[in-house]
């Protein structure tokens, strides 16, 4: 049986008495890649910033590779890579020297990092702009930055909030290839998305969030086979959505026209 990387127990959060996540609870094994899933508002990016140490929790327990992140917080993010939805870059810095600050943050030997920067910078297709200021980056360049830095400390855990945002279809081929990759050498992925064929195709494992709370955790197949849909968005269509989507967007395209004319 696969080590437990992830142990998430009772995790809440609330913003001002609203309840964003509700006491949800999962393990993750080494090597597996989760899709988690929600609509907008569902709790998704505020569990992935509890579980990487940017939000602390209201109620509940985090452990990463057996470490508490609650009383461990910075052991545990020498072992995790995190690639934010919205991640912000050092605008006034190039490429090579944003990464090698966040190398030397994370103790890498120079030698080495230095390597690593040009290496990934290379395959990202960046390596003839690595000396340029990131305020000229487009955002799917800023996002290849973004990747590389998850990466540069060789993390036994990844956290990815929608890792594709910007990039081209050359680079995201090869983003998701990647991830199948690194889960191969035993590495954890914890994939937040919306784009519901690429975690059907990528992830081994799929947990969906409704209002704060887990309605689903399990494998693509097996979740076809309890709620009898064929794709993975009819399946998260029927447990995220009390409308019917055909049905209101023929009334949302109806009350457009309507305004048109």
């Amino acid at each position: 049986m696969a080590e437990t990387v992830i142990q998430v127990s009772n995790l809440t959060k609330r913003y001002d008495g609203v309840l964003a996540v509700d006491r949800i609870s999962f393990t993750i094994a080494q090597g597996e890649i989760v899709g988690y899933l929600g609509p907008n508002g569902a709790g998704k990016s505020t569990t992935v910033k509890m579980l990487t140490g940017v939000l602390r929790p209201t109620e509940g327990s985090i452990l990463i590779d057996g470490l508490d992140l609650l009383k461990a917080p910075i052991e545990v993010k020498r072992r995790i890579g995190y690639v934010p939805e919205t991640g912000g870059v050092y605008e006034s810095l190039t490429a090579y020297e944003y990464l090698q600050l966040v190398g030397r943050l994370y103790h890498i030997p120079e030698e080495l990092l230095e390597h690593r920067i040009e290496e990934f910078l290379r395959m990202l297709g960046l390596d003839g702009v690595m000396h340029e200021r990131l305020s000229s980056y487009s955002k799917g360049m800023r996002q290849k930055v973004l990747i590389s830095a998850a990466l540069l400390h060789n993390p036994k855990v990844l956290f990815l909030d929608e890792p594709l945002t910007g990039l081209d279809a050359h680079s995201a081929l090869l983003v998701k290839e990647l991830i199948r990759r690194l889960a191969a050498e035993g590495k954890t992925i914890f994939y937040c998305s919306h784009i519901l064929d690429v975690v059907e195709r990528t992830c081994t494992r799929v947990i969906i969030l409704h209002k704060g709370r887990i309605v689903a955790d399990g494998s693509v197949e097996r979740l076809k086979e309890l709620t009898r849909q064929g794709t993975l968005e009819d399946i998260f269509k029927q447990l995220t959505y009390s409308a019917d989507i055909e049905e209101l967007a023929q009334a949302f395209a109806r009350s457009i026209v309507e305004m048109s004319a």
